[in-house]
């Protein structure tokens, strides 16, 4: 298309994002990750493949989010295996008391028997 002069009129530019301000903030928008190349033969990064792209940035996004509940529980978890240890270890405690008790009530039985058979 030319202008009246004969000069062709500037095209739209293709607006490109940079990091700071992304062209889009919609992971389906995005360009998909690409493998670096400098990655050695054999390493353990899987390659990246376009179909999945927005799945596992939504899911990272979701792990994300899903972090401190999962430390929230594992601690949870460590107490209640604490408490379980204390518990037993109380009960323990308590049982070898009570043996002890049950072990002088025995032999005050059986001196008093003794003392009885000698009279």
């Amino acid at each position: 298309m030319t202008a009246g002069l004969g000069v062709t009129a500037p095209k739209p530019m293709k607006r490109i994002g940079t990091i700071d301000r992304p062209r889009t903030h919609d992971p389906r928008n995005q360009a998909p990750m690409s493998v670096p190349t400098h990655e050695p033969i054999g390493s353990a990064t899987p390659n990246a493949t376009t179909i999945g792209a927005n799945d596992s940035r939504q899911n990272r996004t979701r792990e994300m989010q899903l972090i401190p509940e999962a430390l929230a529980r594992a601690h949870m978890h460590d107490r209640l295996r604490e408490a379980d240890v204390e518990r037993r270890a109380v009960r323990l405690v308590s049982a070898r008391r009570m043996q002890r008790r049950a072990e002088r009530a025995s032999m005050r039985a059986r001196r008093a028997l003794a003392m009885a058979v000698m009279l």
